[in-house]
């Protein structure tokens, strides 16, 4: 018996001798932590070779026993993720052994080959770069820093985007990023009204992620190429990157850049996100399981593709899970432990299919006591929600595929209220604790505005003005909203305080053309419009407007006999925007019909009129009677006299009787001339 029991613990040390460097651990480490642990990257120091991994062993057998390295939060059996990161029991047991036995280095012809990255990117040589106009200064010490940087996008056209690899910079002192794209420049106002790079918090309300992606990066996060959901990015977005860095003992030139790769070929499917949590946070001092838990039912049959839970430093334990109409639960995810410092995507090796009627859940539990060794309060004080992680919040964001584009559609419709809704209810909340706080003002006005709440708006927007009367935003927020109400003098009046504080503000000067053309003041929306555009010669929008507002005036001149004037400002508004029908239409009247030979050019109104004909796709009697006067006037009668009818049947139908008379009169007169 004895012999027995001798052989058995025998055969225990016989295997641990055999744990060696070369052949055990090696593998562990090249795979789960050198993608971090190398030269140039987050971690604090390298394990690429024997001696990096030998003077750290007893800290690496720490570590990989109580599970905090590598940074893999997720429970197993919870979901099944690509890139998973967590060691298996086998592989920590092996570590300790390791250890254990003195750490041997074993035989060097065991050793696996050095893990190999691609050059300075790694998907390869991305099809745009851009980088933060600017470095920002990370001083060396002092609390992390929260900030977010506006990249302009310089590209003449809208692409797809099949994948995104971000590049920290700095990449110890950059904890993690969100990647957003704003086609609103909301967040670049926000970039102006702070001095120095970037702005602090969040981006602004038009920061979005695009076309259902997360886009993000977190210390050893691969990228990864995109199959058949590439994303559209329209030229004059912005890039916005909200940035956690940590202070590194040094001051640090943080200035990231994102590569961009393009793709020709739209998306098959539109991923959608949906967002559960709740914006009502509000934790007493000294509670130890205050829960937050919010649900949403899908009205249609979806694929969920990854996941991603947020909270600040009070969050514990978080559960995601799906509750089927059959009744049975799938586990979406499952955190025991939450660390604000190890936040990541989490994406589904496979698609998680849940039918119609399932119910979405998210359940967590926030620890506001002395004994949260993460909470930063000492004393613990009471914690609100908030952006800041001063403050709390409690999402669980779900990237889900719906089966078709009309089902994509039916869920927005379905999802998106509830998502308003709870917006508004955190603004509110936010502003009874912070009253005088000019941001949440706005975007709480904002939030009305989509709730179809006016003047609601109105009142936080002027509550916002009072409190930054100095912010040229502020004041163009309050006066686009009013104009839109058709309160042209106070529209009017806030337009000129921001151009009074912004000299360079293209979209206050648009915008105060606006006001003038209703007015009736077409020459002054005209001098606003050149300005507009002037100041950014980008600005579509303006251009645009200036093209109309020039179209308007060309009439009243052709009215007044001033052809020659009429004639130039046509001109000028089409080449600001050449698909503008009416100035198509106005201009080749004229070119087909003035007496003075000097100014009549037959074929040229036949183009304009004919490319009318296109924009209006060919249902425009008025477009078509043009259209019919121009072949005329250039010896096509055949093509006159067709087009005519065409436009005399579409005026009849439509009930344009006069316009009906004229043609009538007009395509008689054409068919005698071909008698």
């Amino acid at each position: 018996m004895l012999s027995v029991v001798g052989l058995a613990f025998a055969g225990v040390a016989l295997n641990a001798a055999t744990v060696t460097f070369a052949r055990d651990i090696a593998p562990i480490v090249f795979e789960h932590c050198a993608s971090c642990h190398r030269p140039g990257q987050a971690a604090p120091f390298s394990l690429l070779t024997y001696d990096d991994v030998r003077r750290r062993a007893h800290l690496i057998a720490a570590m990989t026993k109580s599970r905090s390295m590598p940074p893999w939060k997720p429970e197993p059996g919870y979901g099944e993720f690509a890139g998973e990161r967590r060691l298996s029991d086998r592989q920590v047991e092996l570590i300790q052994q390791w250890v254990e036995l003195g750490t041997p280095e074993g035989d060097a012809n065991d050793l696996p080959p050095a893990p190999r990255w691609a050059g300075d990117w790694q998907l390869g040589k991305p099809d745009l770069i851009v980088s933060m106009p600017e470095p920002y200064l990370l001083g060396s010490d002092g609390p992390d820093v929260f900030r977010t940087f506006v990249i302009p996008i310089e590209m003449p056209t809208g692409r797809y985007v099949k994948g995104l690899e971000f590049h920290p910079g700095v990449p110890r002192a950059v904890h993690h990023a969100n990647v957003k794209i704003d086609r609103t420049r909301s967040s670049r106002r926000l970039d102006d009204d702070d001095p120095g790079p970037g702005f602090e918090g969040g981006g602004g309300r038009g920061a979005l992620f695009p076309d259902g992606h997360f886009l993000g990066w977190t210390p050893g996060q691969a990228p990864h190429m995109l199959d058949d959901t590439a994303w559209r990015l329209e030229a004059g977005s912005d890039l916005v990157v909200e940035v956690h860095m940590m202070p590194t003992g040094k001051p640090e030139r943080v200035q990231v850049r994102v590569g961009l790769f393009f793709t020709d070929e739209p998306p098959l499917r539109v991923p959608y996100m949906v967002r559960l949590g709740r914006q009502s946070i509000d934790i007493p001092a000294g509670t130890r399981d205050y829960s937050v838990t919010d649900s949403y039912v899908l009205p249609v049959d979806v694929e969920v593709l990854s996941v991603q839970p947020h909270a600040h430093n009070l969050a514990r334990e978080m559960k995601g899970f799906a509750r089927l109409p059959d009744g049975t639960t799938t586990p979406l995810i499952y955190i025991r432990d939450w660390d604000f410092r190890w936040q990541d995507v989490y994406r589904f090796r496979r698609p998680i299919s849940l039918p119609r009627g399932t119910t979405l859940t998210m359940q967590y539990t926030y620890d506001n006591t002395a004994d949260n060794i993460r909470n930063p309060n000492r004393p613990p004080k009471r914690v609100t929600f908030g952006q800041t992680t001063a403050s709390e919040m409690g999402d669980l964001w779900l990237q889900l595929a719906a089966r078709t584009s009309s089902d994509r559609a039916a869920l927005d419709v379905d999802y998106a209220p509830k998502m308003l809704q709870e917006d508004i209810a955190g603004d509110e909340k936010a502003l009874e604790i912070n009253p005088n706080a000019a941001r949440l003002h706005a975007d709480l006005a904002f939030c009305y505005l989509a709730a179809g709440r006016t003047a609601d708006a109105i009142v936080q927007l002027e509550d916002a003005v009072r409190l930054e009367p100095s912010s040229a935003h502020a004041q163009y927020d309050l006066g686009t909203t009013l104009l839109k109400e058709k309160r042209l003098d106070d529209a009017a009046e806030h337009f000129n305080r921001a151009i009074r504080l912004k000299p360079d503000f293209s979209e206050a000067y648009n915008n105060r053309g606006a006001v003038q053309v209703l007015q009736g003041r077409t020459d002054e929306a005209i001098a606003s419009y050149t300005e507009a555009v002037r100041l950014n010669t980008a600005n579509v929008e303006a251009r645009d407007n200036l093209a109309s507002a020039l179209a308007t005036r060309a009439s009243l001149l052709a009215q007044r006999d001033r052809i020659d004037e009429a004639i130039a400002h046509y001109r000028r508004a089409l080449q600001l925007n050449a698909d503008l029908p009416a100035a198509l239409v106005d201009l080749a009247w004229i070119l087909a019909t003035s007496e003075r030979h000097d100014v009549r050019a037959p074929d040229e109104a036949v183009r304009l009129a004919e490319h009318a004909a296109q924009m209006t796709k060919q249902q425009d009697a008025l477009v078509l009677d043009t259209l019919a006067v121009a072949y005329f006037s250039a010896n096509r009668l055949d093509r006159a006299i067709s087009t005519a009818q065409a436009a005399l049947d579409l005026a009849s139908t439509t009930g344009r009787d006069d316009l009906a008379a004229d043609i009538r009169r007009r395509l008689e007169s054409f068919k005698r001339e071909r008698r």
